[in-house]
């Protein structure tokens, strides 16, 4: 049924309609008859046949057209390496270690791994995901000072110290790298488990400005 709706669709019809008008009048005497015959023709285009589709054929030409043009997004026509909001072709993390690398299967991996890889020589830090691991500062400061060592003296501060942690590691990374404080260090204080998507647009931050640094 939907091949012969959708043959009507493409294709066009005509149809004809014949009319004939006999008149009789006299000429000297003779009876002279006239014959008049109109044909009137029309024809429908494709275009306008198809203003006839049933809703059913309609739905299933528009379903058909819509899976086509998924089809096409979802072609690979890029590669899967993760790259910037920007559009950049340069890839956002691009780690020196094969290991690594292979272990990061996504930017969110990557990122995490890369942070756990410039701390792990620090007492009491601990990263293992963007939310509670960052909620005493420790980590804050021991990423910022694994790349400014000379900022301050991380083995002085502790977990209690929270506030602190954060107002260091936020104004250090303002002042001497340029990193903008995203967070605040009020709603850091507050809360245990601080928002994941919040830090780790801030680390992305941290990255992108130590990204070529040891």
């Amino acid at each position: 049924m939907a091949e012969r709706e959708a043959a009507q669709h493409k294709s066009s019809s005509s149809s004809s309609e014949q009319r004939t008008e006999t008149k009789s009048s006299k000429d000297g005497g003779n009876t002279v008859t006239t014959t008049t015959t109109k044909v009137t023709t029309r024809t429908v285009s494709g275009s306008a046949a198809s203003k006839n589709i049933s809703p059913l054929a309609k739905f299933k030409q528009l379903d058909k057209q819509a899976a086509a043009q998924q089809a096409q997004k979802s072609s690979p026509t890029t590669t899967s390496t993760p790259t910037t909001p920007g559009g950049s072709a340069q890839p956002l993390f691009k780690f020196t270690d094969p290991a690594l690398n292979a272990r990061a299967a996504t930017v969110k991996d990557q990122l995490l791994q890369w942070c756990q890889h410039k701390t792990q020589e620090y007492e009491n830090v601990q990263i293992t995901n963007f939310s509670s691991s960052w909620s005493d500062g420790l980590a804050f400061c021991a990423l910022i000072h694994h790349f400014l060592p000379d900022a301050f003296d991380f083995s002085k501060l502790t977990k209690q110290t929270r506030r602190h942690n954060f107002e260091l590691a936020f104004s250090v990374a303002d002042e001497k790298a340029g990193i903008a404080p995203l967070l605040d260090v009020e709603d850091m204080v507050e809360m245990s488990r601080p928002d994941w998507k919040c830090v780790f647009v801030y680390v992305q931050s941290i990255y992108r400005r130590f990204r070529n640094c040891q």
